[in-house]
């Protein structure tokens, strides 16, 4: 066994030296070390998700028959929140923005078309994102009531 322990020993001891090294390297220096970069979303992504995660909520809600309660004013957040690119804030995105929370608004407001309100809120975060980022266009169409 003591022999076995041994051999195992040199071996990892020559598995770390270059060719033609004659000192071991530390077993730190044996391994590449990979570092990893970190996302930070921005401002406005990260508002983003919040927006859609309360909006699953409210789906639900809704389908349920439950009570929705009052507009969420974080989501005014949406025309000061900073983007990952600065030129995304144009006045495109103050439009799609303008019409996004209006129909928000009317989702609170008028409990008759709620599922219309709510699914003409969706439509508006469709229409920004053709015109911006497609990206997630498929994850927000789930947010559709049918």
């Amino acid at each position: 066994m003591k022999k076995l322990l041994v051999v195992l020993v040199i071996i990892s001891v020559f598995a770390c030296q270059k060719k033609g090294q004659k000192t071991p390297k530390t077993e730190s220096s044996c391994y590449k070390e990979k570092k990893f970069d970190v996302y930070q979303l921005s401002e406005m992504a990260s508002l983003m998700e919040q927006m859609y995660a309360y909006n699953l909520q409210i789906k639900d809600r809704i389908v349920n028959g439950d009570t929705i309660g009052k507009f969420p004013k974080f989501f005014n957040k949406i025309y000061t929140a900073k983007f990952t690119d600065a030129t995304d804030k144009d006045p495109f995105f103050d439009q799609k923005a303008t019409a996004y929370i209006a129909a928000q608004k009317l989702i609170y407001s008028d409990s008759k078309n709620v599922k219309l309100h709510f699914n003409d809120g969706v439509a508006a975060c469709i229409t920004c994102h053709e015109g911006k980022c497609g990206g997630p266009i498929p994850k927000i169409k789930k947010l559709f009531i049918k």
